[in-house]
């Protein structure tokens, strides 16, 4: 996930001192508008803060997202849900900073049993698209519900995800400060609520073929995904070590973008996003940037392009509390 931070608008649209990022979709990369923080805080500050991503980006990734997530992890996942009591209206799932509602769409079919999916967000527009394109029925035929809740998840406490089964989250981690996970966690571990946290950035991008800019871009891509605090690559082992700290039982899998020929319009995206924020964080590197971008972006078109984006899934189980199994 790609951070948007301050930049500087000239008057035919591009961004100085970086390539051209005017087509870049918000949350792909770098946006136009000044000052926004791509992330979903613990913390409610008060402020009312625009959409930090197009729903047309997170249309855009949701195949490769759900290609890429750990089916590894599911049996676990599914044996701690099958240990719980039931429930007259089935497993309660909190999917945070959801957006379009990928995850249930992901999720909810490969689930045995009645759910109901609470969905978080700050965009009352992706609240409404998410819930309106949600599942109606489990694996199992079993019926699957949801509400919503907008805004930060300043709110989620021990007691806020009593009766929570779950709580899930796609390309959350990576945004988060230490203290917001561990925020997090302690939530989770209170509630005795497993979590399954996917699609966090791991710091390493592989395209073909390799260019001596590549290690250059990456690196800093990596530090600006650190900016303000946030964890960045670093997320998933912090979080692996908060949750472990909590007592609960942890497991990281890989679940790494593939993208090739029939993903040309992701990876433009993705191309002007990564690119654009590490020149963002390092402005000396904007003339070479300008030209490998170029010749990334021609590569892409003419479907010689082939990329992997490292990404990890968490599975957090936490202690069941008193009165479940």
């Amino acid at each position: 996930m790609t951070n948007q931070a301050t930049t500087t608008t000239e008057h035919d649209g591009t961004v100085s001192g970086r390539p051209d990022v005017r087509d870049v979709i918000p949350g792909a990369g770098p946006a136009l508008r000044p000052g926004e923080r791509a992330t979903l805080r613990l913390r409610d500050d008060g402020e009312d803060e625009p959409a930090r991503y197009a729903p047309e980006w997170l249309q855009l990734r949701e195949p490769a997202d759900a290609a890429a997530r750990s089916y590894d992890l599911l049996d676990p996942l599914r044996i701690r849900l099958a240990n719980l009591p039931r429930r007259a209206d089935g497993f309660v799932i909190h999917d945070i900073g959801c957006g379009t509602g990928s995850m249930g769409r992901w999720l909810a079919p490969r689930l045995d049993g009645a759910q109901h999916w609470v969905l978080h967000d700050r965009d009352p527009y992706l609240l409404h698209f998410a819930a309106v394109a949600s599942p109606r029925s489990a694996a199992d035929g079993s019926h699957v519900t949801v509400e919503t809740r907008r805004g930060d998840v300043a709110r989620l406490t021990p007691e806020a995800l009593s009766g929570a089964s779950l709580v899930t989250a796609s390309a959350l981690l990576d945004v988060l400060d230490r203290e917001e996970i561990e925020a997090l966690a302690a939530a989770c571990a209170g509630a005795g609520c497993t979590a399954l946290l996917t699609l966090s950035v791991a710091g390493r991008v592989e395209l073909t073929e390799p260019h001596p800019l590549d290690r250059e871009i990456m690196e800093a891509f990596n530090a600006h995904q650190r900016r303000g605090g946030m964890l960045g690559p670093d997320a998933v082992d912090v979080a692996a070590e908060v949750f472990a700290e909590h007592g609960a039982t942890v497991r990281i899998n890989p679940s790494p973008w593939r993208l090739g020929p029939a993903d040309a319009s992701l990876t433009e995206q993705w191309l002007r996003g990564w690119v654009g924020a590490a020149v963002e964080e390092r402005p000396g590197l904007a003339s070479r940037a300008e030209g490998y971008l170029a010749s990334r972006l021609e590569a892409c078109a003419a479907g010689r392009l082939r990329v992997v984006v490292h990404h990890s899934d968490l599975l957090a189980l936490c202690r069941p509390v008193d009165g479940d199994a």
